[in-house]
């Protein structure tokens, strides 16, 4: 399976929709909480070319971006396929 990886704050609603849609699909996933780590934020950064909201999903190295276009992804039933779930 592949290793997904989710950056987030712990205030942030988007970021609990994106791990419970995760979760829905049984994806395991590593959370990665930047909200007082400088560190873990700038990295964050510069593996999704710059931008500094969260949540920031990323699938095998793959920026898949936030919550919005991890949404897409499963309208689209690209998500399943990703990981190979019928």
């Amino acid at each position: 399976m592949p290793k997904t990886v989710i950056y987030t704050t712990s205030s942030c609603g988007y970021c609990v929709r994106a791990k419970s849609l995760l979760e829905k699909k049984q994806i395991h996933f590593e959370e990665v909480d930047v909200t007082y780590d400088l560190e873990k934020r700038h990295s964050m950064m510069e593996k999704s070319g710059g931008r500094m909201t969260v949540p920031q999903i990323f699938i095998d190295e793959i920026h898949v971006g936030g919550y919005d276009d991890l949404y897409k992804l499963e309208r689209s039933g690209q998500l399943d396929q990703l990981f190979n779930v019928a």
